[in-house]
């Protein structure tokens, strides 16, 4: 068994490695960290949704932003479109569950806001509706997908594409670049920057 927990951790570092070494995805992760910068300077907010698991690493991300992430200072405003089970199930029964992050999004989102649309496949089709919705308030997308990007890639603003089949090595993936950019965000916004 130990040698499975070995062969787990070993695919996860391969996953990061193919990620350090790929210069076109650092530079639109670096991308985006430069917009969500801006961002927060000109008093917007990012906005995140995803399924499952992705549902998880949304308010995860929205957390950092609006907590802490590495030191004290003064709160961001980051919203998890997937905390309002009133919204969701109301939304849900209502219009269907395609439209449960679309629907919130007409209401919530504003011109300059970014919109982080976060699925494993690139395929959620709540999510894709949602990047449609976001277009029509002006609010800049950034798909957080893996596989081939699936249709969230065509349609964001920026798709930071994890290169890996595995959702597992996505989704830790994912997470490691939402720290990057909660990092580079707070350093950049509040603290002595980082020469971006």
């Amino acid at each position: 068994m130990k040698e499975y927990i070995k062969d787990q951790i070993k695919k996860s570092f391969e996953t990061k490695q193919i990620i350090y070494e790929d210069e076109e995805l650092l530079n639109k992760i670096e991308l985006v960290a430069k917009a969500c910068v801006a961002l927060y300077k000109g008093d917007k907010k990012t906005i995140l949704a995803g399924n499952g698991g992705s549902a998880a690493d949304a308010q995860h991300i929205a957390a950092e932003m609006v907590g802490r992430y590495g030191f004290d200072r003064p709160s961001l405003p980051s919203l998890a479109l997937t905390t309002d089970t009133s919204a969701l199930t109301a939304i849900g029964n209502d219009y269907g569950y395609d439209q449960v992050f679309s629907r919130q999004l007409e209401g919530m989102g504003q011109d300059g806001d970014i919109f982080i649309g976060i699925s494993t496949s690139g395929n959620s089709v709540n999510i894709i509706k949602a990047f449609e919705s976001a277009k029509k308030k002006n609010i800049m997308t950034v798909a957080l997908t893996g596989r081939d990007g699936g249709e969230m890639a065509k349609l964001a603003d920026i798709a930071l594409i994890v290169p890996s089949n595995s959702t597992p090595r996505i989704q830790e993936s994912h997470i490691l670049i939402g720290h990057i950019l909660c990092d580079i965000i707070e350093k950049e916004t509040f603290g002595d920057g980082i020469s971006l």
